[in-house]
This record gives C-alpha cells, sequence and structure tokens, in this order.
C-alpha cells in the first residue's frame, strides 16, 4: 500500500501541464514558461498531492490510523492552497489586465485604430494567459467563459461587448475601456484593504490551529510521551480521531469566518 502511494504521489508531481497555444500578436511564438508551484496547486490533482503525501508518510512513520488522518488533513491543506493560488492568480490577471487595458485606451485616445491598439495593448500585458484571452475579445467580440467570482473575466464579458456595440455603431471604445480599468483597480484597492483588515484574525486562527501540535512538543520535552499514548491505546486512539476531528472543523469554521468577512 505504501509503495503504492509514493508511486501515485511521484507520478502526480511529475504529470505534465497544458500550455496554451494561442500565438499573440507581437510575442514570441516560442513556448510558454513552465507555470510555477502556485499553478500546479491549482489544478485538481494539486488539491490531492499534499493528501498523498501526507498519507504515505503517515503510513512510512506511523499507524494506519495516524496515515488516515494525515491523509485528511493533507487533503484540507490542498483545498486550502488550491484556493490561495487560485486567488493569486486571480489577482494577477486583475493586474495584467489593468495594465492592458490602460496601453489599450491610451492608444483609442490618441486616435489608433482598434487593431494596432490591440496589438499594443497584448504587447504591454504581463501575462500571457490574459494576454491571450484579451485578444479574442478586441478582435473579434468574443466573451470568455468564467466561473462566478471571476473578476477578470466580467470585466472581459463587458469589454467584448463594447466591443461589438462598437462594430454595430461606431462609437469610440476608450470611454468604456477606461471605465473598466478603473473598476478593476477600485476593486482590487477594496480587496487589498479587506485582506489588511482581516490579517489579524487570520494570524490568530493559524496560532491557535498549531497549539495542538505544540502541547505535543511540550508534552514530549516534560518526559509524557504523548504521542505513544495517542498511537499505542485505544482510549488514545479515540482521543486523537475526536481531536483531529474538532481541529478540522475549528480551522474550517474559521477560514469561512474569514472569507465571508473578506467578502463583505
Amino acid at each position: 500500500m505504501t509503495p503504492a502511494l509514493l508511486c501515485l504521489s511521484a507520478a502526480l508531481l511529475s504529470w505534465p501541464t497544458a500550455r496554451p497555444a494561442t500565438r499573440l500578436a507581437g510575442r514570441p511564438s516560442g513556448p510558454l514558461p513552465r507555470p510555477g508551484p502556485a499553478a500546479l496547486l491549482s489544478g485538481r490533482a494539486g488539491a490531492l498531492l499534499p493528501a498523498l503525501a501526507a498519507g504515505s508518510a503517515g503510513a512510512v512513520l506511523s499507524t494506519p490510523v495516524v496515515a488516515a488522518l494525515a491523509a485528511v488533513c493533507g487533503l484540507a491543506a490542498g483545498h486550502a492552497l488550491r484556493r490561495r493560488a487560485a486567488a493569486a492568480a486571480d489577482e494577477r490577471r486583475c493586474r495584467a489586465l489593468i495594465v492592458g487595458l490602460g496601453a489599450l485606451a491610451a492608444e483609442l485616445r490618441a486616435g489608433r485604430p482598434l487593431a494596432e491598439a490591440t496589438a499594443t495593448a497584448l504587447d504591454c500585458c504581463p501575462d500571457p494567459v490574459t494576454a491571450a484571452a484579451l485578444g479574442p475579445v478586441l478582435r473579434l467580440g468574443e466573451a470568455p467563459p468564467g466561473r462566478a467570482g471571476d473578476e477578470p473575466a466580467r470585466a472581459l464579458r463587458r469589454i467584448a461587448a463594447a466591443v461589438r456595440l462598437s462594430a454595430r455603431t461606431g462609437c469610440s471604445l476608450a470611454g468604456v475601456v477606461g471605465a473598466v480599468e478603473d473598476d478593476l483597480r477600485a476593486r482590487l484597492h477594496a480587496e487589498q484593504e479587506l485582506r489588511s483588515a482581516v490579517a489579524g484574525p487570520r494570524a490568530s486562527a493559524t496560532v491557535l490551529a498549531g497549539l495542538p501540535v505544540l502541547g505535543l512538543l511540550m508534552g514530549s520535552g516534560v518526559g509524557a510521551d504523548p504521542w505513544r499514548v495517542l498511537t499505542t491505546t485505544g482510549s488514545g486512539t479515540v482521543l486523537l480521531v475526536l481531536g483531529v476531528a474538532l481541529e478540522l472543523a475549528g480551522t474550517t469554521w474559521s477560514a469561512r469566518l474569514v472569507r465571508r468577512a473578506a467578502r463583505g
């Protein structure tokens, strides 16, 4: 069982990731940079990887009960890392879209045609994924799909509607692009302020979540050996399972409260 878990963890680590093959105007057509750890954690396999690693370590070092509990804790940690990676990716796309839309608005106000302004905006956009989504919006007026709460996708849908309206009526895009850019900038600033406001409660929840581990270390330091009691006795195993369940419930509830406060 343990070698199989280790092999599965290694396979997930080496699993190839898809790369967008869209060729952008004014950009080299070579391969895009390899995604970093945050991009790998944003996929479904990234949420399972900590669970497999923790379960394998628990199976090697301790009992099957500890391995199962470690896998559950790893799964919860994987979901938290995946959510954080998705939030970081959305913020990176927002910042890149602000830069691209700012360049587009400046070019349109200077009287450049939409095709030339589009090429400049794509060249100025620092994120290749965002630039690949922005290109069809500006050239064809195609709105990209997006999940609920995906602010960059909503902004691109507004730009796509403005492009289609401009193609039918000949109205200028500069005002709409500038308004969407200002809206994105204001939303990003508000999210940063909310994250700063909840940084204290989030840190407190993290410290409280680590207190049981600190208790185990202090018990081991005074010679009580609480880990042996928790893993080798029946009553200790029951207390270990109950403690892990309460710890997961507390951290999940605290994270939900912080997210609700951050959403305003």
